[in-house]
C-alpha cells in the first residue's frame, strides 16, 4: 500500500543521514530567522538532539549553536546526542505539519524521548509553543528595505493567504521556564 509518505521514506532510506541532517539543519536555521523560538534556543545551546526515524532507520543528529541547528559532525558514539526523539516517519510528519500536537504524540508514546529529560521536555515545549511570525521572518531575511515590498507582492499575488493558511496551523506561543542546569 503506497502512502503519500512512501517517496519520502524511500528517499530517507537511500540517501546518507549526513546529507539529510545538513539539508534539514539549513532549512530549520533559515526558518528560525526572526523567530521568537530562536532566542529560546540559547537555553539549550550546545545540546545535541537526535531524531531517530525508526521505520526508515535514520538517525539525524543536530547541535544547537548560535540560535541555530547545525548538523553534528562528531563521530564519537558515546557523545552522539544529549536528547533522542524516536518515532515513525508518519508521526514526525504529523508533528511537522501540526496535524497533531507534540503532547498528544508523546503522551500516546508515538514519539519517545531519551536522554536528558529536562532538555527533552524543554524542546518539546518549544515545539508545542511554536508560533511562526511570517512578517518577522521576512524582516530578518530580506531586511527593512525589501521586506515591505515582498509582503505587498505576497498579498497581491494571493500567496500570503496560502502561506498564512499553512502557518495558521501553528498555535500561539505559551510561556514556559528554561531547563535547569546542574550546578556543582
Amino acid at each position: 500500500m503506497m502512502t503519500t509518505l512512501t517517496p519520502l521514506s524511500l528517499f530517507l532510506r537511500r540517501v546518507p543521514d549526513a546529507a539529510h541532517a545538513e539539508v534539514l539543519s539549513r532549512l530549520f536555521s533559515h526558518l528560525l530567522k526572526g523567530q521568537w523560538l530562536a532566542e529560546q534556543l540559547t537555553d539549550v545551546a550546545g545540546k545535541r538532539v537526535c531524531l531517530a526515524i525508526q521505520n526508515t532507520g535514520n538517525e539525524l543528529v543536530f547541535v544547537i549553536q548560535d540560535q541555530r541547528l547545525r548538523r553534528e559532525r562528531r563521530s564519537d558514539p558515546a557523545r552522539a546526542w544529549d536528547v533522542r526523539i524516536s518515532g515513525q516517519l508518519e508521526d514526525f510528519w504529523r508533528l511537522a505539519t501540526r496535524q497533531e500536537d507534540p503532547d498528544t504524540l508523546f503522551f500516546n508514546r508515538r514519539l519517545t524521548l531519551e536522554g536528558e529529560t529536562e532538555t527533552g521536555l524543554y524542546i518539546k515545549n518549544l515545539l508545542d509553543a511554536l508560533e511562526f511570525d511570517w512578517d518577522a521572518h521576512l524582516d530578518a531575511v530580506l531586511g527593512p528595505r525589501l521586506a515591505p515590498g515582498a509582503r505587498r507582492l505576497a498579498r497581491a499575488s494571493g500567496m500570503e493567504r496560502g502561506v498564512r493558511r499553512v502557518l495558521g496551523r501553528l498555535r500561539p506561543a505559551r510561556p514556559f521556564p528554561p531547563p535547569r542546569t546542574n550546578s556543582r
